[in-house]
């Protein structure tokens, strides 16, 4: 269906924002996109195990597989689903619109008017995903296409774009990297007027030990890309029924390239060894690497303080060569589209780019209409005019790769 029209394109974007999908929760949101692109003229569609929209488009056996993995799942939010008439152009406002159904749609749109012709005549497999749970750092989806595209299976894609908001001009190549940190603490019930300062100010001194740690790596590293960034997520305290006071803290830290998170590790058992009687502390830490999204724990203390850790979330940072056929691809199509000089893009957050670049090794890029400053806003809005040049952009990339 090479002749897949912007209104068409538009109406498909619409629908599926239409549609809730917050994390864990897609499947609606994933037969939608199936039978859509099966309307579309795709090969092959499907929602499988994972609960990804999958549609393929060429021959399975081709000399080429391009992988374009977006997300189908958003974060909370009922944002009323219209299209406004701005300065600009139309706008359409709705949760997921810009992170990240609206480079999903981009995918769909962009591979539906190369069409299957042009795929079988150029021996070229292309691969569109709605992945499902990136918003809830586990990526549940990416995780099972990465493993299914893994060399035995199914061969290891030559190319790869994730799906996330750039602009329709910049080509995003890095994502720092990421380590969700939980830890609860606990000791006999007391009273505040105690001289004791209290259970919170374990967390407290957590926080801080961490800042000093982030401020001490980051001395002789000016670049904001090349430093250690912790954030405090929550903290809470209260009383079990045992007649314990506990605190339970959430603190994420996102990660450089090359950064020894094992040594991380290692600091902060010595850190946590001085609030406990030694005897109490585990010689062993876990292992954060290869665990995906299983997290692991570490207990130690006594009856006067008991400390536990939760490790989770962990990925490692990731950049894309620059020089790659898929990223002249998209700058000489940016060129042909467009009269804007195109640009590259380092981003502080994940993306599923972080899930399967190590695993693939393959030419990646993150690409997609939108302001990525409204993601997870109650603002969130995409310029129509901007989704119909990415899906422009995209065609033409893709284009260039054979």
């Amino acid at each position: 269906m090479s002749g897949l029209s912007r209104t068409e394109a538009e109406g498909l974007l619409t629908r599926l924002v239409e549609i809730p999908s917050f994390s864990g929760d897609e499947l609606n949101a994933s037969i939608y996109l199936a039978e859509a692109m099966r309307a579309l003229g795709y090969d092959r569609c499907e929602v499988d195990a994972a609960g990804n929209a999958v549609g393929e488009i060429g021959p399975v056996d081709a000399a080429s597989t391009m992988v374009l993995l977006g997300h189908i799942d958003t974060v909370f939010g009922d944002i009323p689903v219209r299209v406004e008439d701005k300065t600009g152009g139309p706008v359409l406002y709705g949760r997921g619109a810009v992170d990240a159904k609206g480079p999903l749609a981009t995918f769909t749109a962009s591979a539906a008017r190369l069409g299957s012709k042009w795929a079988h005549r150029n021996n070229i497999r292309l691969v569109v995903v709605g992945a499902v749970e990136e918003e809830a750092a586990t990526s549940k989806g990416a995780r099972f296409i990465r493993d299914r595209f893994n060399g035995r299976q199914e061969p290891v894609p030559d190319f790869c774009v994730i799906g996330e908001p750039s602009g329709t001009t910049r080509v995003t190549l890095f994502y720092m990297g990421r380590l969700l940190l939980e830890m609860t603490a606990g000791q006999p019930m007391m009273h505040s007027a105690g001289p004791n300062p209290g259970i919170a100010t374990t967390a407290v001194d957590l926080w801080n030990w961490i800042g000093v740690y982030a401020d001490n790596f980051n001395g002789d590293r000016p670049k904001t890309f090349d430093q250690l960034r912790p954030s405090l997520r929550e903290i809470r305290t209260w009383t079990d029924e045992t007649m314990r006071d506990l605190v339970w803290t959430k603190i994420g830290i996102r990660l450089p390239l090359e950064f020894n998170v094992d040594g991380f590790l290692n600091d902060l058992r010595q850190w946590a060894c001085r609030l406990v009687d030694w005897s109490c502390v585990p010689s062993e830490l876990p292992s954060v690497r290869g665990a995906d999204a299983a997290p692991q724990r570490l207990r130690f203390g006594g009856e006067e303080l008991s400390v536990e850790f939760c490790f989770h979330g962990y990925e490692p940072a990731w950049r894309s060569s620059r020089s790659s056929p898929l990223v002249r691809g998209f700058l000489a199509a940016i060129r042909e589209q467009t009269t804007e000089r195109p640009r590259f893009v380092s981003k502080s957050g994940t993306s599923d780019m972080n899930v399967v670049g190590p695993a693939w090794q393959c030419p990646i890029v993150a690409y997609g209409p939108g302001d990525s400053s409204l993601d997870h806003t109650p603002n969130e809005h995409l310029s129509l005019d901007e989704y119909w040049q990415a899906v422009l952009i995209l065609e033409s990339a893709l284009r260039r790769l054979v």
